[in-house]
């Protein structure tokens, strides 16, 4: 039987790893084993050396008879047979791609079949096409240096850290409790205000910036801090105002300047898909002196929303409607957003770092694309992260493929695949699974992007990863608020065995971890508001803090492995996963061994495992259910 080799995923078949560059040249390399010539990422179930981390020995090849051909089309366009070339190995086809999207890309071998995309993205025979994906981006796509090798923190601002006292404004409900239960259950008209703030504020987060350096947190994001009806603040009041809750202007300018002397920067939440209908734009209420669109035609406003029946009925983000949804081809809109004087640019002018847009999916592109010629004139080193739920090299939104990461849109997206993937494997030991997923990321977006890919195990938007890992099912929202909800003092604690091994994925795949405020203390929650309460700044737990700590001061001592070193798999069997992250001709090495089963490798030379300091010299012996992270000893 002809044994075909094709992994995009190895240099030896493909020249570039991931998306390539508009213009230049790609290489495909088909190799054809001969009969008895084994599989290069294939392992025994009785292996037990470690001869896998060393260099791989060559594959067994022999010069095929039969012709090939590669057929490459462009999405939603036909296919292009491209004849390969016989090689002494396999086949060869070398060719240049110069119209930036979203490609597809086959093999036809005579009297064999097609080579087709698996299921762990590596080649395999079979007698009807399935393409490997190609994203080609512009040949000037380049993203931000400094954030790539960090680590980020997301702050929900209400809820973080509170110093002074909190302003008395109509309409909002002013908590004293800090760390109480946030107000969960609809009014008397069935509807949830999220009115109740606790009073986080800039001068809170101020006060904890040691604190997070002492976690080696060198980006922090916070959700929107603009003024709004509610303590989520995503239904916009005014884009050029702070929300007086979290202090003034000042405020935030000596946060964002003592946190650069941290060496921490700032990015916002940007929500430009829609406003709250209780705003200086929509004015539903009546509550600003300025015309509204809700109140007149005549408004200066009214070409940012579209209305089915004015006033009433008008268009809203999924059918809410205290969030009337903006049209962004308003050239009155966009000019606010955009312009000399708008919103992205004022902002910038404090030296943040850049933006998280909210809901990208349901931002167009050319909004999109206008969006990131406004921030990168301002400043070429800002960084526009998007939230993307998919895989977004190829998300159809609304009927639309998107075009995100092919260099004039996004610089990153919020690496939703993999929480969900590292969360899988978690609770059911699946490597397979998990590091298909990381696979077909790595093969679908281009590398700038790979390197400050937004790596989260939770968000605002999702439960406490603590609580997810722990396995509590609860029906409704009232169970989400009982006792029930949370895990007992020993599930607690053997929960965060299976978090800390979670957390060693996040900080160590290619990507910059984003730790949600509080996980790094065993915090839990189910979902939205659950997942937003106050940090517990009476209750410590030093030891989980010390563990993200320790992974941080890792992440920095090594930065030129994490910052953008290549990923490389070294070996999988079973639960257990060991990988690589090299930088030329060195490397830092991670495992992950998920499973109860206990491995002892033969090594080449001496190692350090970096987060318990343990040297081994001979053999390296790994534990059931446990991780760690090794360099070569000098």
């Amino acid at each position: 039987m002809t044994h075909i080799y094709f992994n995009p995923l190895d240099k030896a078949c493909k020249n570039v790893i991931g998306a390539i560059k508009k213009g230049d040249i790609l290489t495909l390399n088909l190799f054809c084993l001969r009969e008895n010539g084994s599989h290069p990422l294939s392992q025994s179930n009785e292996y037990t050396g470690l001869d896998c981390l060393q260099t791989p020995q060559e594959l067994d090849c022999l010069q095929p008879s039969y012709n090939a051909v590669l057929q490459l089309n462009k999405d939603g366009q036909p296919a292009e047979n491209i004849c390969m070339e016989i090689t002494t190995f396999g086949w060869t086809v070398s060719f240049r791609i110069h119209e930036i999207g979203l490609y597809y890309y086959t093999f036809y071998i005579e009297n064999v079949g097609f080579i087709s995309c698996g299921n762990m993205e590596l080649g395999y025979i079979s007698q009807s096409p399935r393409g490997f994906m190609l994203t080609v981006h512009s040949s000037d796509y380049k993203t931000p240096e400094w954030f790539k090798g960090g680590v980020m923190y997301q702050i929900f601002p209400d809820r973080f850290c509170k110093q002074g006292t909190m302003p008395h404004i109509t309409g909002r409900v002013e908590r004293e409790d800090w760390g109480g239960l946030p107000t969960y259950r609809p009014n008397e008209r069935g509807k949830v205000l999220n009115n109740d703030f606790f009073g986080g504020n800039f001068k809170g987060i101020e006060s904890k910036l040691p604190y997070l350096k002492a976690l080696g947190i060198t980006t922090i994001y916070l959700n929107p801090i603009f003024e709004a009806a509610s303590n989520h603040r995503y239904d916009t009041s005014d884009y050029m105002k702070i929300d007086p809750i979290l202090g003034t202007e000042n405020d935030f300018q000596n946060l964002v300047n003592s946190a650069k002397n941290q060496g921490i920067r700032l990015i916002l939440d940007g929500v430009f898909n829609h406003t709250g209908d209780d705003s200086v734009y929509f004015n539903k209420y009546g509550h600003y002196p300025s015309l509204g669109a809700y109140q007149s035609k005549d408004s200066p406003y009214y070409s940012w929303y579209s209305f089915w029946d004015f006033p009433d009925k008008y268009e809203s983000w999924w059918g809410i409607d205290i969030l009337p949804q903006v049209n962004e081809r308003s050239e009155e809109y966009q000019e606010f957003i955009f312009g000399e004087q708008g919103v992205l640019k004022k902002w910038l002018r404090f030296g943040i770092g850049g933006y998280r847009l909210d809901v990208a999916d349901e931002l167009p592109d050319f909004f999109l694309q206008k969006l990131r010629k406004s921030v990168k004139s301002s400043d070429k080193d800002a960084i526009i992260i998007g939230e993307v739920w998919e895989d977004a090299s190829n998300k159809i939104a609304y009927s639309q493929r998107r075009a995100y990461l092919q260099g004039y849109e996004l610089d990153s997206v919020m690496n939703y695949p993999w929480k969900d993937a590292i969360i899988g494997y978690i609770q059911s030991g699946d490597a397979n699974r998990l590091l298909s997923t990381v696979r077909a990321i790595i093969n679908h977006y281009p590398k700038v992007t790979v390197d400050c890919l937004m790596n989260i195990l939770g968000t605002h938007d999702t439960a406490r990863i603590l609580t997810v890992l722990g396995g509590i099912y609860c029906a409704n929202k009232d169970e989400m608020a009982g006792k029930g909800a949370y895990l007992s003092e020993k599930a607690k604690e053997n929960t965060i065995e299976k978090l800390k091994m979670a957390v060693v994925l996040q900080y160590t795949l290619p990507g910059v971890p984003c730790v949600y405020y509080g996980d790094e203390n065993g915090a839990e929650g189910h979902i939205d508001p659950f997942c937003r309460q106050c940090f517990d700044w009476e209750r410590l737990n030093e030891s989980l803090i010390a563990f993200y700590s320790k992974l941080g001061a890792i992440r920095k001592k090594y930065r030129k492995f994490f910052k953008n070193g290549a990923f490389e798999e070294v070996f999988l069997q079973d639960g257990l996963i060991i990988y690589k992250r090299t930088n030329a001709n060195d490397g830092i090495y991670i495992y992950i061994n998920n499973s109860s089963k206990r491995y002892l490798f033969n090594l080449p030379n001496k190692v350090l495992e970096l987060i318990n300091n343990h040297s081994f010299e001979n053999e390296l012996e790994i534990e059931p259910n446990s991780y760690g992270i090794f360099v070569n000893k000098n």
